[in-house]
């Protein structure tokens, strides 16, 4: 299965979990909710889908992490556009959240998403252990994707630009914790090692991350759905401004081979992987 047709099935499996899960008593946050939901790419639950796949594991057993790891990262997105973090009007070339209903109900829409995540890893269709070790190590990088928001919350007002290795650490957490989660998470619903895929999804969400700050370059607007040019305009560190556009891509370009070499023990049947470790750093979005 190619990673265009692999991405299009992890979106679709997402789609028919949440549209099973019961709605809200309060229609205005469930309405929000699934607002918010519409319109991601699906990379991290199609992390998860083909890492579990990989090891054996077929659709039905790995769709409810899937969508728990899309709940859990659109409610970090929900909370990060808000006018106390980094006010954006526009997420997924729609208004955000809080600017289509109000910043209350974006709160709420997201604090439910967050539950609806470990909720969704615990009525997952997996082994018990299985299903302990997702609750808990997404419990953790989710702990660790809020480190990092702060981290980039007091750079805003830091006396001095963050250091290349400090940018580092920071996206680590804040943009990486979740990637390398659904990289491995395939391997925990398997009960299999799991050191391989973490590489993998370690190199990948910091190659992420640099695509991120390129796109903030030279992304188009329309296409990325959201405003460009903002961390130029607060004068954010990143790894643009340390390493230049083309010392920018150069990294990338060497995460993405590492992340490939992490899966040279999968064969042909992780070729999907493989072309999304190349998708990251090729997206215009």
């Amino acid at each position: 299965m190619s990673f265009d047709t692999a991405l299009k099935v992890a979106r679709s499996a997402v789609a028919e979990v949440v549209s099973a899960e019961p709605a809200f008593s309060n229609e205005t946050v469930d309405a929000a909710m699934r607002y918010a939901l519409e319109g991601g790419k699906g990379f991290r639950a199609f992390l998860v889908m083909e890492g579990a796949r990989v090891h054996g594991v077929d659709a039905n057993g790995s769709a409810h992490a899937a969508a728990a790891i899309e709940c859990l990262h659109t409610y970090s997105l929900i909370h990060d556009d808000l006018p106390c973090m980094d006010d954006d009007d526009l997420r997924r070339g729609r208004p955000t959240v809080h600017r289509k209903w109000d910043e209350a109900t974006a709160v709420l829409a997201g604090d439910a998403l967050q539950s609806v995540a470990f909720e969704l890893i615990f009525s997952s269709h997996t082994g018990d252990s299985a299903r302990v070790a997702l609750g808990q190590s997404l419990a953790i990088a989710a702990k660790q994707m809020v480190e990092g928001q702060a981290l980039d919350i007091a750079a805003e007002t830091a006396q001095r630009a963050l250091t290349l290795a400090e940018i580092e650490t920071l996206q680590a957490l804040k943009t990486g914790a979740l990637i390398r989660w659904s990289a491995k998470a395939g391997a925990l619903i398997a009960d299999a090692d799991p050191q391989a895929l973490d590489r993998y999804g370690t190199a990948i969400g910091t190659a992420f991350q640099i695509a991120d700050d390129l796109l903030d370059v030279e992304g188009d607007e329309s296409a990325i759905g959201k405003k460009v040019g903002k961390d130029a305009d607060a004068g954010k560190a990143t790894f643009v401004s340390h390493l230049g556009v083309e010392g920018a891509k150069a990294r990338a370009a060497i995460l993405v081979e590492e992340a490939i070499e992490a899966l040279s023990s999968y064969g042909e049947g992780a070729d999907a992987l493989r072309e999304a470790a190349r998708f990251v750093i090729a997206r215009d979005r």
